[in-house]
């Protein structure tokens, strides 16, 4: 994972990242393909893996700690397909009988959308090359590797947007139109 910050001025950029090696829950489907394609063992001891509740636990207490300090209520999950990564999220809380989770239930940003989008491109790789974003193709699919990119995209995005006017010329757009919804 990474915190995304933003400074004084609203540019956002990534911040502190943190990542663990989980053990495989009990009835996990392992795509042997899967495995091969990324290069993972699930039980190399070498990747000292730990179980979901505890790195879910330890995450989750940075992320409060974090929605803390920039006075959030809940936490937006951003991601290359945000739903689909939620959705992990989501089942691994279920099935650790987490209590509460920092996400909210069902919103996320999706990088594989806004850079459809901005850049015309939705695969990561190349959306972060049409960024000009350093993408080294041996680390893709690390799942910290491809967080940190996406964080990246995401922050390029965003202040893009805000570049370009962002909300508030959103806002001065919907009011010069006179909006009446009736």
């Amino acid at each position: 994972m990474v915190i995304m910050d933003m400074d004084e001025k609203g540019l956002m950029t990534p911040g502190p990242s943190m990542s663990a090696n989980i053990k495989p829950f009990e009835g996990a489907n392992l795509e042997q393909s899967a495995l091969d394609f990324t290069g993972i063992d699930p039980y190399d001891p070498a990747r000292e893996a730990e179980d979901e509740e505890s790195a879910l636990t330890s995450m989750f207490k940075t992320i409060r700690r974090a929605m803390k300090i920039k006075g959030c209520k809940r936490a937006i999950l951003v991601g290359h397909n945000a739903h689909f990564d939620l959705s992990f999220i989501n089942a691994a809380i279920e099935r650790n009988e987490l209590k509460r989770s920092p996400f909210h239930p069902f919103s996320g940003f999706d990088t594989a959308t806004l850079a459809g989008l901005a850049l015309g491109h939705t695969v990561l790789a190349k959306s972060c090359q049409l960024a000009g974003i350093e993408f080294d193709n041996r680390e893709a699919h690390s799942a910290l590797y491809d967080t940190q990119k996406t964080a990246e995209l995401f922050a390029l995005i965003v202040n893009q947007w805000k570049h370009m006017g962002g909300w508030d010329w959103a806002i001065r757009k919907h009011d010069a139109l006179d909006y009446d919804p009736e």
